[in-house]
């Protein structure tokens, strides 16, 4: 389904009041919140923990069965839209990224596999892995229901737990975590980047934010990501458009006018370069 253009959810949209974390069982969730079964964007994260239930998810053109018990991670910036059935079971969790950091470490969070662009939104579970996450949800949503003292530190690490667990199917091997000072310099320059990518396209721009010359933020992201700045950077740009191609109606001048380009024919020619197609035949194509 196109729109004309997308609506931006906050968190907010689950209550007056609702500002860093809020989490709900399944059943019923599309007749509470109808705007969840259409393209959206949205502000926070969303793990969706199925037990069992039916239909299918949208998540940035990934399409996910919800026919078996796995979780699934909507990111900040995800545009997505669920179909699921009334007597769904499980449970459904959202929360910003100040609601995880103010315990943990910031950058930790950008650190899990399954929030990493281009990799797959979930993970399996078997029959143990369903019981032990069911287990944890439950013990967090009797936490939220109650509201007792200190209830926020509880649940962010019940939380924590949970995207462990999923970091864990992920990579059985074990938990790598990016350590040391450059690490965390990239992981900034990639946060800041999602923030600013429809206006700044230089790497001069993003190293002067970070207080470091562009050629060693260029070494930095080579060697932490494989990738030169500039290619992170046109990497992003890249996936807003074909989000914007592929859920709205938008004509491709004003895609690239909302994303900064000062003519269509240069959007058009970036876009080929990278994709090698035209935004017009992508959407035909999508």
């Amino acid at each position: 389904m196109r729109t004309v253009a997308l609506s931006v959810c906050g968190i907010g949209m689950f209550g007056e009041g609702i500002r860093h974390f809020w989490m709900s069982d399944l059943k019923g969730l599309l007749e509470e919140y109808p705007a969840l079964e259409y393209p959206h964007a949205q502000d926070f994260y969303t793990l969706l923990l199925i037990e069992k239930a039916s239909g299918e998810m949208m998540i940035d053109e990934v399409r996910v069965r919800l026919d078996e018990a796995k979780a699934i991670i909507i990111k900040p910036g995800s545009i997505s839209s669920i179909d699921i059935n009334r007597q769904a079971a499980g449970k459904i969790i959202c929360f910003t990224d100040d609601f995880f950091s103010l315990r943990y470490n910031n950058n930790v969070l950008h650190q899990f596999s399954f929030l990493k662009n281009g990799m797959a939104p979930y993970v399996r579970y078997n029959d143990a892995q369903q019981r032990r996450a069911g287990l944890v949800s439950g013990l967090m949503h009797e936490e939220y229901q109650q509201s007792k003292k200190e209830a926020f530190k509880v649940l962010r690490s019940y939380l924590n737990i949970l995207l462990f667990e999923m970091e864990r199917l992920y990579h059985p091997g074990g938990w790598k975590q990016e350590a040391g000072i450059k690490a965390e310099k990239v992981v900034h320059f990639e946060k800041l980047v999602d923030e600013h990518f429809m206006t700044q396209k230089m790497p001069s721009a993003y190293a002067d934010m970070l207080c470091v010359s562009p050629n060693y933020l260029n070494k930095l992201c080579k060697e932490v990501r494989g990738f030169t700045t500039g290619e992170i950077i046109r990497k992003r740009v890249v996936i807003e458009a074909q989000r914007l191609l592929h859920y709205t109606t938008l004509p491709v001048n004003d895609i690239a006018d909302k994303l900064g380009f000062e003519s269509p024919s240069y959007f058009i020619t970036f876009f080929k370069k990278l994709t090698l197609t035209t935004p017009e035949l992508f959407r035909k194509q999508d």
